[in-house]
């Protein structure tokens, strides 16, 4: 099977930033995803060249246009490749092919009637490149470019737009998958209520040079629009390389700010040309920086290159991938990048990877062992990974990126619960390595399938998992190997290699400052909050009596305990450094006992021990005497 997917290309007027990366990054999942399939996929990305905005852009850079365009469209090339995207083909609107093609379209839809001349007189905004309509307008402003339209009244070509307006309607009705997700084809049909008029096609070349000339009018360019949108088909070798008929329809990722012209302008011209129309429209929201949309004007646009250089590829792919909710819009700031990172890759997947593999070479010499019969812990194990997988795949179908990743760090979790609960170190002690060896079989076939999955979004960690393991990643990323249990051959060399997703240490300063309880010269302490005594009497605080203790494995500070309040519940605490586990044992601690339950390396803590620090260390706060454990403090 065949299976083609785009990008938008971009508008050369300014630097590949934050939504760039996301909308290629889509892309490059879904395609990589694809190949995991088994599908033969063809991945298109590339640069829009032409248009006003690029004349203006390239004054102000004192550049000529095609010295400026091959500038930055050079840009984007050379960014993708830090963000390890896998396109088959980076497409420019200045090439001769996609000219070609481009004139190749107007000459068949004029000679068929579609094409007319006249004269028009609108208000034309020069950011958007077209003619607005009263309703477009917020205020008398252009709603994206906030500034007012140019009247303007020119002789130019129009596409017979409306011809074509009952038809589309129909056709979205009749594939309501066309538009995903729903509120976008929502958006449409109701734009698709007014009357569309027709689409103004061409720019007198008195006024605007640089674009691709009408094959019937050399006085005249092309509307950037209809030149930009049939670089899907001209990318593919339309109409020449029969390749485009294989790969053809196509899934279109895109913004929210290019959904008409995908919408309306891209089928219409399909339908006009008697080529079947695309497959799907996938339309993901916009990046917000402090609840703004990013904006050169606004200064807070973000760069991928920089923060590639900063946090590393895959953490950024993960990060934007589980962050955003495709097609709803998202904030971004590095502080939840880092919290991503430290709690996500460093502390969960990173944590799993390297305790396993390390026990693997602690008690079996580096080399996958044999397990024995699997228990009621491994057969749990092992359905709730396929479940999970199953899940993972249904999301990754339906772009719900989020969701997929929230999937695997399910079993991420429930692997590292279940080597803690199996606890293989204390049965090794025990002298039962036949136990021990079926344990870590299990933990490390979680891997492998963790691997696979991993890979359309994390692909330099995942090919590190597999061989790590012993495996070729050519050989093993394959959808199907995860979906299947217990492939790992016993005796099969694996190595622990260094940590996947090194923890990002708490920046100095001011921060570093404030963990420390101490407040930086150049700034007075913050006055006080008094609060009323209703806001304590939320908080239920408890005596609790620990019944168990040990260390939470890879950590230094951690406690996993069990303790009674009445009913019997686990707690983390922070407390490794003062306190050992056999001393606690039958300690009576206070703790917080209605806070939300929260997942620490894998464990679900379902509550807070309350201690003090000071000069001398951390002392756990302790009733006075001996109390009934569960009483109420207050």
């Amino acid at each position: 099977m065949s299976f083609y997917i785009t990008t938008p290309i971009y508008y050369v007027n300014a630097e590949p930033h934050l939504g760039h990366a996301y909308t290629t990054l889509v892309a490059d999942a879904v395609a990589r995803f694809k190949r995991l399939q088994g599908e033969e996929v063809f991945f298109l990305t590339g640069t829009d060249e032409h248009g006003d905005k690029i004349v203006q852009a390239a004054q102000r850079a004192g550049e000529d246009p095609q010295e400026y365009v091959d500038r930055i469209s050079e840009l984007f090339r050379t960014t993708w490749p830090l963000l390890n995207i896998s396109y088959s083909r980076f497409i420019r609107t200045t090439e001769p092919a996609h000219k070609k093609v481009v004139q190749l379209v107007l000459q068949k839809i004029y000679d068929q009637g579609d094409i007319y001349f006249d004269e028009y007189q609108g208000l034309y905004c020069f950011g958007c490149e077209r003619f607005l309509t009263e309703k477009e307008l917020e205020n008398g402003l252009c709603p994206d470019h906030k500034c007012p339209p140019t009247p303007l009244k020119e002789a130019n070509y129009f596409f017979r737009l409306s011809k074509y307006q009952d038809w589309l309607v129909q056709y979205i009705k009749d594939h309501p998958e066309m538009i995903t997700p729903e509120r976008y084809r929502n958006e449409i049909l109701s734009l698709l209520k007014e009357d569309l008029g027709d689409l103004c096609i061409s720019r007198p070349k008195s006024r605007l040079t640089w674009g691709i000339e009408l094959p019937f009018d050399k006085n005249f360019v092309t509307y950037v629009w209809f030149d930009a949108l049939l670089n899907y088909l001209s990318g593919l070798g339309y109409p020449d390389d029969p390749k485009w008929k294989s790969f053809w329809p196509a899934h279109h990722v895109i913004a929210k700010d290019i959904l008409k012209p995908h919408a309306v302008y891209w089928p219409i011209m399909l339908k006009a040309l008697g080529i079947p129309i695309y497959r799907q429209l996938h339309v993901h929201g916009y990046w917000n920086i402090n609840e703004e949309k990013m904006s050169k004007s606004l200064g807070n646009i973000v760069k991928p290159a920089e923060l590639i250089e900063r946090y590393g590829c895959d953490q950024v792919r993960y990060f934007l991938l589980r962050e955003m909710a495709f097609g709803l819009d998202a904030n971004f700031s590095e502080e939840a990048l880092k919290r991503r990172i430290n709690a996500d890759l460093a502390n969960d997947l990173g944590n799993l990877v390297f305790r396993t593999l390390t026990m693997t070479d602690k008690y079996f010499e580096g080399q996958i062992p044999s397990p024995s019969e699997a228990q009621k812990p491994e057969q749990v194990l092992t359905q709730k990974t396929l479940e999970v997988v199953e899940g993972y795949i249904l999301a990754m179908e339906n772009f719900q990126f989020h969701r997929a990743l929230g999937s695997l760090w399910e079993i991420i979790g429930e692997s590292n619960r279940y080597i803690d609960y199996q606890a293989p170190w204390a049965l090794m002690k025990k002298g039962q390595r036949e136990r021990t060896a079926t344990v870590i079989y299990h933990a490390l076939e979680v891997l492998r399938i963790i691997g696979i999955c991993l890979w359309p979004v994390c692909p330099n960690a995942a090919e590190k998992i597999l061989e790590n393991l012993g495996l070729d990643p050519k050989e093993e990323l394959k959808l199907s190997r995860a979906q299947k249990f217990g492939l790992l051959i016993p005796g099969k060399k694996t190595r622990r290699g260094e940590a996947l997703f090194p923890r990002l240490e708490e920046e100095k300063g001011t921060k570093a400052l404030k963990a420390k309880g101490q407040t930086p010269k150049d700034k007075e302490p913050k006055e006080q909050k008094l609060l009323p005594i209703d806001e304590f009497a939320k908080w239920d605080i408890r005596v609790a009596e620990v019944i168990q203790a040990e260390k939470v494995p890879g950590t230094d500070r951690l406690l996993k305990l069990l303790v009674r309040c009445p009913e019997e519940r686990t707690v983390i605490a922070g407390i490794a450094e003062y306190y050992s586990p056999e001393t606690l044992v039958g300690k009576q601690v206070i703790v917080v006992a209605n806070l939300k339950p929260a997942k620490i390396r894998g464990i679900v803590s379902q509550g807070m021990v309350l201690a003090a620090k000071d000069a001398q260390g951390l002392k756990l706060i302790v009733p006075e005497q001996p109390v009934q454990a569960g009483a109420k403090v207050g």
